[in-house]
């Protein structure tokens, strides 16, 4: 990769190595692979006229068939479960790597299509993981289109070791909160595993005006379409219907925490004035629901301010370590959280074990 590296202070701390010595293990939690066989999928969508997805042709023209350096890199990487990626966690000073089916998944297929490939990425995934048990752990795709199949599915991603559930964001325009979908809540919640709630492109009725100023992907439509989404399972009483439910949310909460003190405001004020059908009461503020139910990783978002400001408000045991290999890999990112402000004890639960506890993966590296 030969990008220039955002500008950041200079470090002096050494190059990030594996195996602890630091006082700590290094475990990413936002990894993101594919399998041959879906981007064969996917880029079939591309060559298909009837399929009206803009945010999909957008995500997927690009990093499926762009000729610049960083796509063919991160599509060459998706696709690699073994000497490629191994090499980079080392090269990074990666311990382990909890691996998920990158955005979309098999959310924009139809169901048998989607039930076949999330299946197929769930056994592969497996296989990969079989092989390499001390540095890998996985998270089960599903297809939420077919509510009841996904549900089963995160009970057999169970029993193959899977450590929570991926999913990338809205299925063609619809969000978890329709009750539809609540099947799926229902298996994580009763599995003990946690949901990763990942960003998609924006549906067709909310991307144009970030399309139109190429602000759709991760630059900012990520974030507000997955924050959206986030926003929705609280304000309309998820939490309360499933209050033991589990959610991780990269890019560091995708902005809500910088949200907190006006989604609580304006939101009790909402629902006092009736303005909104659709927002009814809750049982806490917004804002106790995002330091109960949501942790949030720094995917992407390797910046000191922003991570002590979510230590600060959400609580330091809310806020873990993830790289977004291989959309973001800059080893000098894993230096720079090296150099928190943070005690050693500090940084071995930002790194390790809060992701031990929440995913439920093997103590202390075992």
């Amino acid at each position: 990769m030969t990008e220039p590296l955002p500008t950041f202070p200079p470090t002096g701390t050494p190059a990030p190595k594996t195996g602890g010595a630091q006082g700590y293990l290094r475990i990413a939690t936002e990894e993101a692979f594919a399998t041959p066989e879906i981007i064969k999928v996917w880029l079939g969508l591309l060559d298909d006229p009837s399929f009206d997805d803009p945010g999909f042709r957008s995500l997927w023209s690009f990093y499926g068939t762009a000729t610049a350096e960083r796509p063919r890199f991160i599509l060459e990487h998706l696709q690699d479960l073994g000497d490629k990626r191994l090499k980079a966690m080392d090269d990074a000073g990666i311990d382990r790597a909890i691996l998920s089916l990158t955005s979309p998944g098999a959310q924009p297929l139809k169901k048998d299509v989607a039930r076949e490939q999330a299946t197929l990425a769930n056994d592969r995934l497996a296989e990969a993981i079989s092989k390499h048990p001390g540095r890998f752990s996985g998270l089960t795709a599903v297809a939420p289109q077919d509510p009841e199949y996904s549900a089963k599915e995160i009970e057999r991603g169970k029993s193959l070791g899977f450590n929570g559930v991926i999913i990338n964001s809205h299925t063609q325009g619809e969000y978890l909160d329709d009750p539809k979908f609540w099947p799926i809540l229902e298996s994580a919640q009763a599995q003990d595993t946690p949901i990763y709630l990942h960003p998609n492109t924006a549906p067709k009725n909310f991307i144009q005006p970030m399309l139109d100023a190429g602000l759709d992907g991760a630059i900012w439509g990520f974030a507000v379409e997955t924050g959206t989404h986030l926003l929705r399972l609280i304000t309309k009483g998820v939490f309360d219907r499933f209050p033991n439910l589990k959610l991780v949310v990269g890019h560091l909460g995708e902005a809500l925490p910088f949200w907190l003190y006006r989604l609580d405001y304006m939101h009790g004020a909402t629902v006092r004035s009736g303005r909104y059908e659709a927002m009814k009461p809750i049982e806490l503020k917004p804002s106790e629901y995002m330091r109960r139910n949501i942790w949030v990783t720094t995917s992407g978002m390797a910046w000191a301010p922003a991570i002590m400001f979510c230590r600060e408000v959400l609580g330091a045991d809310r806020v873990m370590y993830a790289m977004d290999y291989p959309y973001e890999y800059q080893v000098d990112e894993v230096r720079w959280q090296d150099d928190l402000p943070l005690t050693v004890a500090e940084k071995k639960q930002f790194y390790q074990t809060i992701a031990e506890d929440v995913f439920g993966l093997p103590k202390g590296g075992e």
